[in-house]
């Protein structure tokens, strides 16, 4: 009987860890059938024709699958233009943050600033300062400058607003890139912005890479300001042009789901591209800023 208890104990423990196992795999399934669906549902209903989107029970697979909802947003309501402007802006946007941010964070890495803590804290209080705090003076700027229903009334904000959000993650990751290599840069004649650009730059990609798709993703998915100060149909993101989909007394779900899926796959290509450098980028700034 002693003999049979030790292998009964470990066939136990053995079961014990399988049923947690299962169990973690159960909750992970559930949670990404929970993530997944919604965008599944938006892909599936946006090749569905309208007679087909008010039928009940609704249907899992589109029975007669047709372009229409994507013609129908393209053409009538437009929708290159606010694909063209969304491009616009947020590359714009994410290019000048890319580049302020990366020239900041080595600066705020390398110097002896003093109130090096306190900036950081101070940049990421202003990273999540409410953009309604700010519309009405923003906006009174916007319209002596006569830049009202412009791309810079978007990208002129949009930038200094992600701008500490992208200085804050860069600089995690500028803090663990050896400040021996700017020393070599130096001893071998290279001025400060050759040793920034063609030695620490190249080391710090996926920080680059971390801050510029959080930037861009900000940018693309932006509605407030994009209402408030361009309100020209020729000016018009992808966000705002959606919203403005439905009449007065009809909803087009099936083009308001076309534009959506189109709106959320530059995203997603941008995650399924550059995610090692992305995850590389965050992790490294977690466990060495």
């Amino acid at each position: 009987m002693s003999l049979a208890s030790p292998s009964l104990s470990r066939s136990m423990s053995h079961r014990s860890i399988l049923g947690r196992k299962f169990i973690g795999y159960l909750v992970l399934v559930l949670m990404l059938l929970i993530i997944i669906a919604p965008f599944y549902w938006m892909v599936i209903t946006s090749f569905k024709g309208n007679l087909e989107i008010s039928n009940f029970p609704p249907t899992l697979f589109p029975q007669h699958p047709t372009v229409s909802q994507y013609t129908q947003a393209f053409g009538q309501y437009g929708f290159g233009v606010y694909f063209r402007n969304s491009v616009i802006v947020s590359i714009s946007a994410t290019i000048i943050v890319v580049l302020l941010a990366s020239m900041a964070s080595y600066a705020i890495a390398r110097l002896p600033i003093r109130g090096k803590a306190s900036l950081m804290v101070t940049l990421l209080a202003i990273s999540t300062f409410p953009q309604v705090a700010v519309i009405s003076p923003l906006f009174i700027l916007m319209e002596r400058l006569g830049w009202l229903n412009s791309y810079q009334a978007l990208i002129i904000p949009y930038t200094a607003f992600n701008l500490p959000f992208a200085i804050w993650v860069m600089r995690t990751y500028f803090v663990g890139i050896p400040k021996e290599l700017d020393e070599a840069a130096r001893v071998d004649g290279a001025g400060i912005m050759t040793t920034i650009f063609r030695v620490i730059l190249p080391l710090a990609t996926p920080g680059l890479f971390t801050g510029a798709i959080f930037t861009f993703v900000a940018c693309w998915t932006e509605f407030f300001f994009a209402l408030v100060f361009n309100n020209d149909t020729a000016y018009r993101t992808i966000p705002i042009g959606i919203a403005l989909f439905s009449g007065q007394y009809t909803i087009p779900y099936g083009t308001i789901f076309a534009g959506s899926t189109v709106a959320v796959a530059p995203i997603v290509i941008l995650v399924l591209l550059f995610q090692k450098w992305v995850v590389a980028g965050l992790t490294a700034g977690a466990v060495k800023g």
